[in-house]
């Protein structure tokens, strides 16, 4: 919420938090993001987060009442983007026949062959 609403870094735009991994004593988190744009606007965006993390470690402390705040480490999480090519490229392989017939099964036919029994 603080990356979304609290952050003033111009640079921080387009960000997603796709999940958080936290260490067992709550010393350490690595925020995985997912950023929309290309490898030049990811680079400019990792940066402006590089270099919001103290404010952001100030603002979960003010929210968490814990013994320790964690160290944020961002890292890019790039399986959103993959999964978009993913997608592309079965989309250049299948058939477009097959490919509708994958998303809708035909109903008349499965009604016929139960009335045909």
């Amino acid at each position: 919420m603080a990356i979304l609403t609290e952050l003033r870094d111009p640079r921080v735009e387009g960000v997603t938090v796709t999940f958080v991994e936290i260490s067992k004593d709550m010393r350490y988190a690595k925020v995985h993001v997912s950023i929309m744009g290309d490898s030049k606007k990811q680079d400019l965006v990792m940066h402006g987060l590089k270099n919001a993390t103290g404010f952001l470690q100030q603002r979960i402390n003010d929210r968490v009442d814990a013994r320790y705040v964690p160290r944020l480490q961002f890292v890019l999480d790039k399986g959103v983007k993959h999964s978009f090519t993913v997608a592309e490229i079965l989309k250049e392989v299948l058939p477009q026949e097959e490919q509708d017939q994958t998303t809708t099964p035909n109903v008349e036919e499965d009604s016929v062959s139960e009335n045909d029994n």
